[in-house]
């Protein structure tokens, strides 16, 4: 992992009332450093929650990559009179280091303890970011003197609204300097609503405008975001507008825990949510230079839109970030499905039709939550109908994309085990098969799978950028020989593009022929920087 630590800008998200922007403003570090210590482990409410303390983003950042907050002498570096704290020695110093941690405070001025009490428009806050991108791109010259040849750069962290913001100020060219676009390195979204808010399945209406709540409209978006809408969506980046692959998007699926305006958010959010955002509105998606539509590299977990059980404030999405931001490795997960078979019972000239999901587990060696998690019974897993499957002139269908994860030198159990690692359970649920429009009852067993395996991948990465190196790639299913499979790449491959590799499903793992599922899993992997 690189030693090179660029300043973290954290974009908090939507604040509707006075109230909750005083609460935002009088905090300060705008809830980023709200830690917890439960987890939900089940799905089941009434199940007790199990601890597990995570200090919060910010005391991690600080104690685990040595980042520093900028306040100083109860300042904040936009303010006049902001001096940066003494070295070590007592010696005055001038600017701030590239490792540090800054809150991007934008609702101080809508706030009645600092400012009129009045909420402003998105743009004003994509604006506003521009300028303070800039002024922390001052204040780093000045500590650290002029940057190398690739210049500033920085990272932004945003939680739910504040990846609009984020989007705002990178998309739209109106809403900020060229020179602060060019600053940023890569963007990380917490529970980012990019495709808008459904709320009863209708999206929130253009006109209603008190407290800026038809930010969440998709036409209010097109007009802020200068992108017109992709098939009636918002949730596409422009590759102009800023590189689809340094783009991370968090994903939440427990809509239970949520409990804004005493649950009433999540029973309009409905299933498939948070508790606020559709889950298949908190992604995005991108073109490659080919045509081919891309997904951004995406991770999900089993947690609330905020709250004691919230995203922001749990180990799952603070382990995406810094491997995302840090690590090493980046592997994307995609299962190509070859075929299906139905059960031999059903006629042969039905119309049928069935929905598969497909799960997905990723969890690196030795620890205690996974790095992507989608469940059924979450409302997470992938999902294709059986027309989707096995019609010819759908064949992109056939290719599901199922998460992306990082890894990192750095977060390995045993600094002298050289290789990173992590075991991926795929799985993908027997259907409801729908025979003629009718539920088909025989042969039908509820909650059984056509596959479900667990495949072990582990990498050995060279430990210098020497192209004569190889890595060493091992992978197997569980039902098999783990680890029977031996794949080594050339280090230089890896840097020049990414490697794909194939894994057949086992054979030991699956179901029968009929019904069952036949595929791949594919891995790409890249060398991260």
């Amino acid at each position: 992992m690189s030693d090179r630590r660029y300043p973290i800008i954290y974009v908090r998200g939507y604040a509707m009332t006075e109230s909750e922007r005083d609460e935002t403003a009088a905090d300060p570090f705008c809830g980023f450093n709200v830690g917890s210590t439960v987890y939900r482990a089940t799905v089941d409410k009434k199940a007790p929650a199990q601890k597990f303390v995570f200090e919060s983003p910010v005391v991690r950042l600080l104690a685990d990559y040595q980042y520093r907050s900028v306040y100083q002498n109860g300042l904040d570096i936009l303010d006049e009179d902001w001096k940066p704290s003494p070295d070590e020695t007592g010696k005055d110093v001038e600017g701030i280091a590239a490792a540090s941690v800054i809150i991007y405070r934008y609702y101080d001025a809508g706030s009645g303890l600092l400012g009129d009490g009045s909420a402003r428009d998105v743009k004003f806050y994509a604006q506003g970011l521009s300028q303070l991108i800039l002024r922390v791109k001052e204040l780093v010259a000045t500590r650290e003197g002029p940057p190398g040849p690739e210049g500033f750069r920085c990272y932004l962290v945003a939680h739910s609204m504040g990846g609009l913001v984020v989007r705002a100020f990178l998309q739209n060219p109106a809403l900020g300097d060229a020179a602060a676009r060019a600053c940023v390195d890569k963007v990380f979204t917490y529970a980012t609503p990019h495709n808008g808010i459904d709320v009863g399945g209708i999206n929130v209406p253009g006109w209603l405008t008190l407290n800026e709540m038809n930010t969440f409209n998709r036409d209010k978006m097109a007009e802020f975001l200068a992108t017109p809408a992709v098939d009636g969506r918002m949730d596409y980046l422009p590759p102009a507008a800023f590189p689809p692959e340094r783009f991370f998007c968090m994903v939440g699926s427990n809509r239970g825990d949520y409990e804004v305006a005493k649950g009433l958010s999540r029973m309009f959010a409905g299933h498939g949510s948070d508790g606020l955002v559709r889950i298949e509105n908190a992604s995005l998606w991108s073109r490659d230079p080919a045509g081919q539509t891309r997904p951004v590299a995406t991770a999900y977990t089993y947690r609330s839109h905020s709250g004691y059980f919230g995203i922001v404030n749990s180990e799952e999405a603070y382990q995406n970030l810094v491997r995302f931001l840090f690590g090493d490795v980046r592997v994307d997960l995609w299962f190509d499905v070859d075929g299906v078979s139905l059960p031999p019972d059903i006629p042969k000239d039905a119309d049928v039709d069935a929905l598969y999901q497909v799960e997905l587990l990723a969890a690196p060696r030795g620890k205690r939550w996974y790095l992507s998690r989608r469940i059924a019974e979450e409302d997470s897993p992938a999902c294709r109908t059986h027309k989707e499957l096995t019609n010819p002139a759908t064949p992109e269908k056939r290719s599901i994309y199922l998460s992306t994860v990082f890894l990192a030198n750095k977060a390995r159990v045993k600094q002298d085990r050289p290789t990173l690692a992590y075991a991926m359970t795929l799985g993908v649920r027997v259907p409801d098969y729908q025979v003629n429009k009718k539920f088909w009852v025989d042969g039908h067993y509820e909650g059984s799978s056509l596959f479900r395996d667990t495949l072990v991948i582990e990498i050995a990465p060279p430990t210098a950028a020497d192209p004569a190196k190889k890595w060493q790639v091992q992978y197997g299913w569980q039902t098999d020989t783990a680890g029977r499979a031996t794949l080594p790449v050339s280090y230089q491959e890896v840097i020049d593009g990414k490697l794909q590799f194939v894994v057949p499903l086992s054979t030991m793992g699956a179901a029968p022929a009929a019904p069952g599922i036949s595929g791949k899993v594919r891995l790409e992997v890249s060398a991260w920087r």
